[in-house]
């Protein structure tokens, strides 16, 4: 399980999810208004950030965008009333990993803190993530190759992060949605393909990303 930081102004919903998570076994951090929340996000390793939007002095939006300014690595699931399209699709190109509305389903809540913890171990995050010639820089977010830096766009960072921690799996396009995005897209849709278009054009040729017909894109090491 992981370590997690809930910040929520409203007492009775951080009670409530902090016991939950803590019921399946996680460990709960709490802060109650945006400030307390980004200066324990800063000054610890979580896991996981469960973040309310309406907060108190800081916003969530503006905790969300400085948070991961600061550590682009970091997994946030926004818990929110504010739950229109909108709102979502915002939150989402912001950095957050997730977003689930309020009211919500115990049930629900778990299974997303599950899916955003899965393959991760509590304190793993590192500076540097590499695979073959390439070097990612999780913090700067940026892509190091033969000595030359790029810097990406948000998108193209989760993107190739997730393709270097799954070097030499295929990955379906239905999963880098899924992980990338957040949302559930039309499996029509051809966001990804543009997305790994554009991430090409950074790394150093097409091959390095490789087309596996009808399913997905390889990270190719050698």
């Amino acid at each position: 399980m992981g370590r997690v930081l809930v910040v929520e102004d409203d007492d009775r919903i951080a009670r409530l999810v902090a016991r939950v998570l803590r019921d399946d076994g996680h460990a709960v951090d709490t802060a109650a208004t945006g400030s307390e929340g980004l200066q324990a996000a800063l000054a610890r390793d979580f896991d996981l950030v469960v973040l309310d939007l309406m907060l108190p002095g800081l916003g969530g939006d503006q905790v969300l965008e400085q948070l991961v300014e600061a550590r682009p690595e970091q997994r946030v699931l926004v818990l929110s009333a504010l739950s229109d399209v909108g709102v979502r699709v915002a939150c989402l190109e912001a950095g957050a990993a997730d977003f689930l509305g309020k009211p919500f389903a115990v049930a629900e809540l778990i299974a997303r803190v599950h899916t955003r913890l899965r393959g991760q171990a509590p304190g793993a995050a590192t500076r540097w993530l590499e695979a073959g010639p390439v070097r990612l820089d999780l913090r700067l977010r940026r892509v190091v190759i033969a000595g030359r830096q790029t810097e990406l766009p948000f998108r193209e960072f989760l993107l190739l992060q997730h393709l270097m921690r799954r070097a030499g799996q295929v990955c379906s396009r239905a999963e880098l949605l899924a992980d990338v995005w957040g949302l559930t897209f039309d499996p029509r849709s051809n966001v990804v393909d543009v997305c790994v278009r554009r991430l090409r054009t950074k790394l150093d040729g097409p091959q390095r990303v490789e087309a596996v017909r009808h399913v997905g894109y390889r990270f190719v090491e050698d």
